[in-house]
């Protein structure tokens, strides 16, 4: 317990000394949560209803989806595992701990966001408290997963860029943060429930602010939660020490297995 209380303190700073991680966990999303509420408000004040769970889940994915998988990736190419797994250091601690770190910075900024949106931009603040920390946490669980599996899969720091864009973008276009679920042509929905953004957006939407969701509330908080603990468990499964080795653990493929559950609520909706 104590290496891993020290090995968690250590990736915990890390986050904040790295110029790069320092970036993408807070200058990234608090940067452009101020563009957008000083922009976005004045152009569109409807936004102001939204402002706070879109900008919430946006710093979730950047930190998670788009900061951690390449520093694991870079690690694994230097050689860095090796050595930890000469010292007995377990697979689970090095994904896992890379995994909470990065979670608990992302949950830092998006106190900040939560606290100061409205104050500083009118953004609505939510009904439900206990709903909008809960559906948080399950946002969080499920892209750090996401983020870990990425790291596993890919190859080398390129590939990195190219599965977490994969997600990234379209949730910024399909995912309800900057236009609502609602809105977006029946021919285009079942697309959108194919993104972790859009059930977090959808259950913030309707347990955090008591309106009316687009999508059926329990089927997404189930959908995130089984795609979490599957991409958790595969990233375990799939974990290899050393870009080298030859002899591994299944297919990366199998990582789509991950997105099964998105797959089938997706079909659901045709």
């Amino acid at each position: 317990m104590n290496a891993f209380i020290q090995h968690f303190t250590y990736e915990f700073k890390t986050g904040l000394r790295n110029p790069s991680l320092l970036l993408i966990n807070y200058l990234f999303p608090l940067g452009f949560y101020a563009m957008m509420g000083l922009i976005m408000t004045a152009i569109n004040p409807l936004f102001t209803a939204s402002m706070v769970p879109a900008m919430v889940i946006f710093t979730i994915v950047a930190s998670t989806v788009l900061g951690m998988p390449s520093p694991l990736v870079e690690a694994r190419e230097a050689g860095v595992f090796r050595s930890y797994k000469i010292n007995g250091v377990p697979a689970i601690s090095i994904l896992a701990i890379p995994g909470l770190t990065t979670g608990f910075h992302a949950l830092i900024s998006a106190a900040i966001i939560a606290l100061t949106a409205p104050i500083f931009f009118d953004g609505d603040a939510p009904l439900r408290a206990g709903a909008f920390v809960g559906i948080t946490l399950l946002t969080a669980f499920t892209c750090s997963s996401l983020g870990m599996l990425i790291s596993v899969v890919s190859d080398n720091s390129r590939a990195t860029i190219l599965w977490s864009q994969l997600i990234f973008l379209p949730s910024m276009l399909l995912g309800g943060m900057m236009v609502p679920l609602d809105v977006l042509p029946d021919s285009v929905r079942p697309f959108s429930a194919l993104l972790p953004a859009s059930h977090a957006m959808e259950l913030f939407t309707g347990w955090a602010y008591g309106r009316v969701a687009t999508f059926n509330l329990t089927a997404s908080a189930l959908i995130l939660a089984s795609s979490g603990v599957v991409a958790f468990l595969l990233s375990i499964y799939l974990f290899n020490w050393d870009t080298r080795n030859q002899a591994r653990r299944g297919h990366p493929l199998m990582g789509l297995l991950a997105l099964l559950p998105y797959a089938i609520g997706a079909l659901l909706m045709l």
